[in-house]
């Protein structure tokens, strides 16, 4: 069968070519797999799966357009599309970039390694949770690495432990988040000001190539 790290390295990339990303990254099934095949080597030392909060590895593919992806997202036994927030404005995901001093690979492909999604945050402002997780040479999560850690992890989403996604920003006070509404995953924005009890501050070890 494989060493665990093997079986779930193929779980995520499976999962990922089941859902149709190939085709919205712009290459063949063959070529994806290929694409991602390099990366198993980063993730021989990391851990497998979810625990608690927590996740080992996730592959992250940032080529492909959020709003493309958000729909094939689910929670955990659940059937309803995960859905984009219409109080981002007609423009969507689209003006927000990751912060530039977190060295987001310019790649088409890569891991995120040791996720947690911050419950120690809930009802802490993202502008002081952020400086935090900095302190400790950790980073916060983009957009799309919010997407990845919630489609091959369904179950990191849970009712009162939902998170922001502080590595993307849009040059203003909004950072955005994902959270249960309607019984779906809602990919939203909250004020950095703001601290609220339902949302923590997700973070990462490291990106790897």
């Amino acid at each position: 069968m494989g060493e665990p790290v093997d079986v779930e390295f193929d779980r995520q990339r499976d999962e990922l070519v089941e859902l149709g990303y190939p085709a919205m990254a712009g290459v063949s099934v063959g070529e994806f797999v290929e694409l991602v095949e390099p990366l198993r080597g980063a993730v021989r030392d990391a851990a497998v799966g979810r625990d608690g909060g927590t996740v080992g590895f996730v592959i992250v593919v940032p080529g492909v357009r959020a709003e493309d992806t958000i729909p094939l997202v689910r929670l955990a036994g659940g059937t309803a599309a995960g859905v984009v927030d219409r109080n981002h404005g007609d423009e969507g995901l689209a003006p927000y970039r990751p912060l530039p001093e977190l060295g987001v690979p310019d790649a088409p492909a890569y891991v995120l390694l040791d996720i947690d999604r911050g419950e120690e945050f809930l009802d802490v402002r993202p502008r002081d949770a952020l400086p935090v997780i900095l302190g400790r040479g950790r980073t916060p999560l983009t957009i799309h690495e919010g997407i990845a850690l919630v489609t091959l992890f369904p179950a990191i989403l849970e009712k009162n432990r939902c998170f922001m996604l502080s590595g993307s920003r849009r040059g203003d006070r909004r950072v955005p988040a994902v959270w249960i509404s309607g019984r779906a995953p809602k990919f939203g924005w909250c004020w950095e000001g703001n601290p609220h009890t339902w949302l923590g501050t997700a973070s990462a070890a490291a990106r790897a190539t």
